[in-house]
């Protein structure tokens, strides 16, 4: 065949090699095996719903922690805006209290020597953040 003429689209046909069917992978005459493509319409679909339900476990996860997180950071802006006139020890267990005027303050006195507002009790940890703890009687 010629170089300009136009080939039918059952001809495989290349200017260096010209007809050379044996290379193909696939049938390339009219009597070949159809090519059929499978369906992963189903594969896709139950794959994308295990996907997502892990992206939504992950999300979850994600979505406590930084609740978690929030709860810390207003616990501590909270004690650290009450007032008092010592530097608090780590690991030792201090006392939240409320003045009647709103006033927040930090105390040694356990809530039950005498008569205040308790709020909580906090402990000061090595990375200086102030975590709740139950006071044992």
């Amino acid at each position: 065949m010629e170089e300009n003429e136009e080939k039918p689209d059952l001809v495989v046909w290349d200017k260096e090699k010209g007809y050379y069917q044996k290379g193909l992978s696939y049938g390339s005459n009219v009597s070949a095996p159809a090519i059929n493509l499978e369906n992963v319409g189903g594969w896709k679909q139950s794959n994308a719903e295990l996907a997502n339900k892990n992206f939504k476990t992950k999300f979850d996860e994600l979505k406590e922690e930084y609740e978690k997180l929030v709860n810390e950071v207003q616990l501590n802006e909270l004690v650290y805006s009450a007032k008092y006139n010592f530097t608090p020890v780590m690991g030792q267990v201090y006392h939240l209290y409320s003045k009647s005027d709103d006033t927040l303050f930090l105390s040694l006195i356990s809530p039950d020597s005498w008569n205040q507002k308790y709020l909580g009790s906090f402990k000061l940890d090595a990375s200086h953040k102030w975590s709740k703890t139950e006071i044992l009687k």
